[in-house]
């Protein structure tokens, strides 16, 4: 049975440039542990850059909307 999907959290700018910083750190450490052998998982890494280009896209639209409200 197929579970529907949640409706996204609307977030402001200001949050999702927050949260970038916060995915790109973790995904900083990860790589630095993944390049001293101590990463367990190394699957995490896709999954971060995934996360990251995904509020990446997320910071975008908003930029456009908030474009489109001046004009």
């Amino acid at each position: 049975m197929a579970t529907a999907k949640k409706a996204e959290e609307v977030k402001t700018l200001e949050q999702l440039h927050e949260e970038l910083a916060k995915l790109r750190g973790e995904h900083l450490e990860s790589r630095k542990s993944h390049a001293q052998g101590e990463l367990v998982n190394h699957r995490v890494l896709t999954n971060q850059r995934k996360s990251i280009a995904r509020t990446l896209t997320a910071i975008n639209h908003a930029q456009r909307a908030s474009q489109k409200e001046e004009n």
